[in-house]
């Protein structure tokens, strides 16, 4: 056990300790336990060590690639000064720094728990490696270089990129000899070899119980490879070292991640095991077999009339969600085994089984998706969404089943919607994903708000496999979120659905998915004068024919079909809103019905001037 003092123990406590010969005082500050093996203790902890006696200085040089001292005991770090420190059989040595270093967080574990620290960026490790008559650059063996020159290359594309990139940092920390030695060695054939690091992170990444691939974080940046007999492009590691979007865009956001608690990529993916498009994700490969199949066995419409649902809600009562609903579901989701869902709207996983009970999913299929109502102004989301996405189906965009439910004890009605990303029936064994648009252009969640709808479509025409008709859902998709007002049709709100018989090489099906998430904002507080989320011709309010014409010529769809297209939503939009009733749930307040005539009004008067 190592001791540091205001850290796992007081100075107080460490003084009677050493005084009564239960620990060795390694350096002022530092202790290790009498009867272990210390110089073992203090190689293990060697940058828990270094961390704590040098807080402002990096990893760097070998010790940036290992994570760890090299075998002779030697730890490479750069800061403010240059000296040496030996401790035992650890020898730490500290360079000066360049005045701008290119660092990067890691994370390191030594039996005491993670700890963040920076170390070199691979362009700092190459251009360290070709320091003159320097012990940091000769620590950096053959093996390693060629590491970090593939790593590069792979990163920026070709050998020449990348020197450009190394030359970059040299110029800016005039290490000029550095970056000519790193641009001839560039310039060679790499070799790749593995690093170890107690951090070292192993996932196995499973769909539809069937492992597809292996997720390894060494501690630094991850790394995506693929079972060898597995060989859809569902999973592909575009940037190197980052996590594949695809996997990226599963993980939870907004609410969820809030309620989570979790700090990191890492964190997120140990604290859940079951996500969206039955995806299945644990360190435990053998376990994935034992985690519950999502197939939808009970349909929504079975238990549903007029839009309301007529089975039994087994979920958290008024107490539970008035006494904070995101501390209750918390412990719903402190479950691993609870589906993880994206999206920043509050929502709950739920399995409606053949008895017509919905009930929360923890060891059961994951079928059904609870939208509660909102608070402060948000009580009739729910009734909003369902109203919206009525009027999709009535445009004529396909949509999941839905039905309002009313709640217990008197709380406002909530949504439920029926998953269509999963399988349906014992006798369905396709392979289904659905892949929202910000994994599509590979973009993180946090930017799903920065494209446009040209974007979209230059994206999902070499992917689809009816383009046509996928440019024209998408062309729907559009005009409908302007005339109903929809100002939070993002990139994470429209999504491609993969469909593959098992078994196969290839997607036999790749379409726009079908239309979720579909709500006007502009009845709710602070967006009364909200915009469309993504632009379109340029513009994200104002939208006139000419502007969807434009996309459309961009996209490729011909003004004679892209005006049918419209002029037929337009009709079917304008009858779907002279026909639709808000069904007669229980607990509808008269501020919820208001926002309800609202929201029709708002549609009527957007088709009113539309032309």
């Amino acid at each position: 056990m190592l001791y540091l003092v205001g850290e796992n123990l007081d100075k107080d406590r460490a003084y009677y300790l050493a005084e009564t010969g239960r620990i060795v005082q390694l350096m002022r500050g530092i202790y290790a336990d009498a009867t272990e093996d210390i110089d073992a203790i203090v190689l293990r902890h060697a940058i828990r060590i270094a961390n704590y006696l040098y807080p402002r200085a990096y990893l760097s040089a070998a010790s940036a690639v290992l994570l760890a001292p090299t075998r002779d005991g030697r730890l490479f770090i750069s800061g403010p000064r240059s000296q040496r420190k030996r401790i035992r059989t650890l020898e730490i040595i500290q360079n000066i720094a360049p005045a701008n270093p290119s660092t990067a967080p890691a994370t390191i574990a030594d039996g005491l728990g993670e700890f963040r620290i920076d170390v070199s960026s691979p362009r700092q490790r190459c251009l360290e490696a070709f320091r003159l008559r320097s012990e940091h650059a000769a620590s950096i063996n053959e093996d390693m270089r060629a590491s970090l020159a593939a790593r590069l290359i792979d990163e920026y594309g070709d050998p020449k990129k990348a020197a450009d990139a190394i030359w970059a940092l040299a110029r800016q920390n005039e290490w000029y000899r550095e970056g000519e030695q790193a641009e001839r060695y560039l310039l060679k054939s790499p070799s790749l070899i593995e690093t170890r690091n107690e951090a070292e992170l192993i996932l196995t990444v499973a769909w539809h119980s069937q492992p597809i691939g292996e997720l390894r974080h060494d501690g630094f940046e991850w790394r995506w490879t693929a079972e060898k007999n597995f060989n859809l492009p569902l999973v592909q590691q575009r940037r190197p070292g980052k996590l594949p979007p695809f996997i990226l865009s599963l993980l939870p956001e907004g609410w969820l991640e809030r309620v989570v608690k979790e700090s990191d990529e890492r964190a997120l993916l140990r604290s859940g095991k079951r996500y969206m498009s039955n995806i299945t994700i644990s360190s435990n490969a053998a376990e994935i077999a034992a985690l519950p199949a999502d197939r939808i066995s009970t349909r929504l419409s079975d238990f549903s009339s007029e839009g309301m649902f007529a089975g039994s809600y087994q979920g958290p009562g008024r107490g539970d969600i008035e006494n904070n609903f995101e501390e209750n579901l918390a412990r719903l989701f402190a479950n691993a085994q609870t589906p993880r869902l994206s999206g920043v709207q509050i929502k709950a996983p739920m399995f409606l089984d053949p008895e017509g009970r919905l009930t929360p999913c923890t060891r059961e299929p994951f079928t059904h998706i609870l939208k509660p109502a909102g608070t402060s102004g948000f009580q009739a989301l729910p009734i909003i969404e369902y109203l919206s996405m009525t009027l999709g189906q009535a445009a004529g965009l396909e949509a999941p089943a839905i039905a309002l439910m009313e709640m217990p004890e008197g709380m406002p009605p909530a949504l439920i919607v029926e998953r269509f990303d999963i399988r349906s029936g014992p006798g369905d064994e396709r392979c289904i994903a659905l892949e929202d648009i910000c994994s599509v252009l590979d973009l993180p969640p946090e930017a799903k708000y920065d494209s446009t709808i040209e974007r979209i479509a230059r994206a999902v025409r070499p992917l689809s496999t009816a383009p046509d008709e996928d440019l024209a859902v998408i062309l729907r998709r559009a005009l409908f979120a302007w005339l109903i007002a929809d100002g939070d049709m993002h990139l994470k709100n429209l999504a491609l659905l993969k469909i593959a018989p098992p078994g196969a090489d290839r997607f036999a099906s790749v379409r726009m998915a079908p239309l979720y998430d579909a709500v006007t904002t502009r009845v709710f507080p602070s967006l009364e004068n909200d915009r469309m989320a993504l632009k379109l011709n340029g513009k994200d309010d104002r939208l006139r024919r000419a502007d969807f014409l434009r996309f459309a010529a961009i996209a490729g769809v011909t003004t004679r079909a892209a005006n049918a297209v419209m002029d037929e939503l337009v009709e079917r939009l304008a009858a779907g809103l002279d026909q639709i009733v808000l069904p007669n749930v229980p607990n509808l307040e008269p501020a919820m019905i208001a926002k309800a005539e609202q929201m029709l009004d708002l549609c009527r008067a957007r088709l009113a001037v539309w032309q």
